[in-house]
């Protein structure tokens, strides 16, 4: 990433600091949100988005969307791309998404995946309108709300991500990321309250977290 990427929120082993916007948040502070492949978040899903999981909005699909042995085939590709994913083969798993997607648009694996690639490639438009759709169809679903701020953090966003983890942690008050990525993004914001506030609960779930014990050192001193 280029020094005058400033605005980014990437991945910890490429990340180069612009000392006039993070000297208060420093690298190992940001990498505690970002331990998983491909912007921080897992494509291991297990069956997310089978269709028994799926919300009742995503039952109400417009005429002539394919269903039946079309959203099989579609779950089909999803894994797949999950898989080549997985294996760093990120062109091939794309286009399994995309695969996937043409069948079936409510697919929440294969509009995950495919969201997780494009914040890879720093296509975050396109991928925060992809964990949007993946979120309303899984509103109490940790991932892409995590997934969707780390974007919004790279577009220099962070009232919106900050909107996003407030919902992540409400929707899954045990998750240590979350919590973390809060901490991160409030602390961006100058609220020390709430950074500090997000890094206890974080430690308080993960003892061992020492980014997130800097963090509170640092925001409740």
């Amino acid at each position: 990433m280029a020094v005058t990427d400033c605005n980014a929120f990437p991945c910890a082993s490429r990340f180069t600091p612009c000392a006039s916007r993070f000297t208060a948040v420093p690298i190992a502070l940001l990498a505690i949100v970002l331990t998983f492949p491909l912007g921080g978040c897992s494509f291991d899903l297990g069956s997310w988005g089978a269709d028994k999981e799926k919300p009742q909005a995503a039952e109400q699909k417009p005429t002539g969307t394919i269903s039946g042995q079309g959203a099989g085939d579609a779950q089909g590709y999803a894994t797949r791309g999950q898989t080549l994913a997985k294996s760093g083969k990120t062109e091939e798993a794309l286009a399994e998404f995309d695969r996937a997607l043409a069948l079936d648009p409510y697919n929440v694996q294969a509009l995950y995946g495919r969201g997780l690639i494009y914040q890879t490639d720093k296509r975050h438009e396109q991928a925060i309108a992809d964990f949007t759709a993946a979120n309303g169809l899984t509103p109490q679903r940790v991932e892409p709300l995590l997934a969707r701020a780390t974007s919004y953090l790279a577009i220099d966003k962070a009232k919106e991500a900050a909107s996003d983890l407030d919902e992540a942690v409400q929707a899954d008050s045990n998750s240590a990321q979350a919590w973390s990525a809060r901490g991160v993004t409030y602390e961006r914001l100058g609220d020390k309250a709430k950074a500090f506030t997000s890094y206890g609960r974080a430690l308080a779930l993960r003892p061992k977290d020492e980014a997130a014990r800097s963090g509170l050192a640092r925001t409740g001193g």
